[in-house]
């Protein structure tokens, strides 16, 4: 069993305790570690953690190094540059495939939020049953509990189930993040799962879909792996990775194939997108305020509040979001809670790096 854990993205949302060299996945939103170091606990329980592997940013290693002291070294794989899911997959399983071309891979994003990890542990080793067995590409589904629209959705066929206690199926299409009453349709319909962003597949297995239906990344990616080890590596990968299409798993392979399967997911599962998604997860006091740090609510309701140090008084305000971070400040209405990535770029624009 390996893992990859994909750590590379830049939490633009979460500003401004996101910042560059430090973004979402390692910061301790809840509790004393941070979100990657959550996810790397978790599959610890059954992966050995000489075969954990973590794909970010070059911008990114000397946190990622700070906060992994428990794994090799070697295991830590930089990107040159983002260029969403599926190159980010396909390199990691170049270094899998030199160890064994069949073991079975799990990858995972770093920044979920993710409870009842006995269950979570069953469902993944589910899902590894399959793509072992049956030579599939396996995808956690996430039972849906309200009509999202920030999700893709999965839509299942067959059910294979048969005797296993979790249950399993043959999927029948990918779907886009829909609008609020396509969602309220799935729901109703039922068989449509959210989509995790969680996968499970023989390495494998998963390069001869790449070789498939991604020939030309595929090319790229075996002369990445040709010249692992050697001095011209470093090289060789900033040259070809940055001239790799950009795309994602879901559009590149998830798609197109037809061995894919879907394991229900029924552990508690949030991909904290925003700060509005950490106000919903987070313990809350009589008058539905939440937050971490030192703060004081007045007359004052349904809000959240994350400071760095100091106090944070919120009075006569409801429903808002306040975040404090080092020489940035963010206010805003909990339901703009999306608009947060605006002032990032905002701030890109007007090059107030210093901010960043």
């Amino acid at each position: 069993m390996y893992t990859l854990i994909m750590a590379g993205g830049s939490g633009t949302r979460f500003w401004p305790r996101s910042k560059t060299v430090k973004p979402k996945q390692y910061l301790n939103i809840f509790g004393d570690k941070s979100l990657l170091q959550d996810t790397i606990e978790r599959f610890a329980t059954f992966t050995k953690k000489e075969n954990i592997y973590i794909v970010s940013s070059a911008t990114q290693a000397k946190v990622l190094e700070e906060q992994t002291p428990m794994l090799p070294k070697e295991n830590l794989i930089y990107e040159p540059i983002g260029r969403n899911t599926l190159p980010c997959i396909g390199l990691a399983a170049m270094y899998a495939e030199r160890e064994n071309p069949d073991g079975v891979m799990v990858v995972s994003p770093s920044d979920h939020l993710i409870t009842n990890n006995t269950l979570f542990k069953d469902t993944v080793l589910a899902a590894a049953k399959i793509a072992s067995e049956r030579d599939g590409i396996v995808t956690l589904g996430i039972t849906p509990t309200y009509p999202a629209t920030g999700y893709g959705y999965v839509q299942t066929a067959e059910d294979i189930t048969g005797n296993e206690k979790i249950k399993q199926f043959k999927v029948k299409r990918f779907v886009e993040k829909p609008d609020e009453a396509t969602a309220a349709g799935y729901l109703k319909q039922g068989g449509f799962y959210w989509n995790s962003g969680l996968f499970v597949f023989k390495v494998s297995v998963f390069l001869k879909a790449v070789e498939e239906f991604a020939p030309d990344l595929y090319a790229d990616l075996r002369k990445i792996q040709a010249d692992l080890g050697n001095p011209s590596y470093p090289e060789t990968l900033d040259t070809i990775y940055r001239a790799v299409e950009s795309i994602s798993v879901d559009y590149g392979i998830m798609e197109h194939a037809k061995n894919i399967y879907l394991v229900e997911g029924n552990f508690d599962w949030n991909d904290l997108g925003s700060w509005e998604s950490v106000y919903q997860t987070d313990k809350k006091d009589e008058n539905g305020n939440a937050g971490m740090g030192e703060a004081i609510f007045l007359d004052a309701k349904n809000s959240y509040v994350s400071t760095d140090e100091g106090l944070v008084a919120v009075v006569g305000l409801d429903d808002v979001i306040v975040v404090r971070d080092g020489n940035t400040t963010l206010v805003c209405k909990r339901d703009n809670a999306e608009d947060i990535k605006k002032i990032v770029e905002q701030l890109k624009a007007n090059n107030k790096s210093e901010y960043l």
